[in-house]
């Protein structure tokens, strides 16, 4: 589904991504995870062009993401994104924010588009705040929406970008708990977060990244079992710590 062949970026000297080769099957969930400022955002970024790539390649369903004739908008309109922050608009209700894209994008009917959009409001469990505003709302019910409205344009992928780290605590698990639900549905979904209970219960496989570097990839329970590399040992051993 996902492809990352050769895979290089660079912020002016610093070299954020360096030769990544991976690949992500579909209906599998992949966890990226390792220090901060290793480039595990920037490589989940590459995947819809928010971040664009020096050198390589970054093919998604067989399309190439940095082909010059790509449009980025149809690109992006068929890949879910969830990011950190919830960026939801605030002047529209939650029903609205789902059914926004789906009708200017899509040209779906307003009646189709919120339909779908309370659909997907009872899936994530929010279907009673479909007319409130997201300042009505609290941290983790505004990211669910987040995720419902990426959902309502039916992409084959879903990424999310750290989509808890904003979270207090008490309000993590509602949204890991959306997520493992679109797993088991079979949805394709990469995912860097610091929830390593959420890897160990939810990955098909775990990456590792240091430096730019995807220097580890295994299944969950070989990750945080017996990982191979020192720099994912080091780390494995600090989640134990704590």
């Amino acid at each position: 589904m996902i492809e990352f062949f050769n895979v290089n970026k660079w912020y002016g000297r610093h070299h954020v991504l360096n030769n990544v080769n991976e690949r992500v099957e579909r209906g599998e969930v992949v966890v990226i995870c390792g220090p901060s400022g290793s480039g595990k955002s920037t490589l989940i970024r590459t995947v819809n062009r928010l971040e664009p790539i020096e050198k390589g390649h970054v093919i998604v369903d067989e399309v190439d993401v940095n082909d010059k004739k790509m449009s980025v908008n149809r690109l992006r309109s068929g890949i879910g994104f969830v990011f950190q922050q919830f960026n939801l608009f605030p002047h529209l209700s939650v029903k609205e924010n789902v059914a926004l894209a789906p009708v200017s994008v899509r040209g779906l009917s307003r009646k189709e588009a919120n339909e779908r959009a309370l659909q997907l409001l009872e899936k994530v469990g929010l279907s009673h705040k479909a007319n409130a505003y997201p300042g009505q709302l609290s941290g983790g019910q505004q990211q669910r929406v987040a995720i419902a409205r990426a959902l309502a344009m039916d992409p084959p992928v879903m990424l999310f970008d750290e989509p808890t780290s904003a979270l207090d605590p008490e309000m993590v698990g509602e949204v890991l708990q959306v997520m493992k639900e679109l797993a088991h549905d079979g949805m394709t979904m990469m995912c860097v977060t610091h929830e390593m209970g959420f890897a160990r219960e939810v990955a098909d496989r775990v990456w590792f990244i240091a430096e730019g570097e995807v220097l580890e990839r295994a299944k969950p329970a070989d990750f945080f079992k017996t990982p191979n590399h020192p720099r994912a040992q080091k780390f494995v051993a600090d989640i134990r710590s704590h």
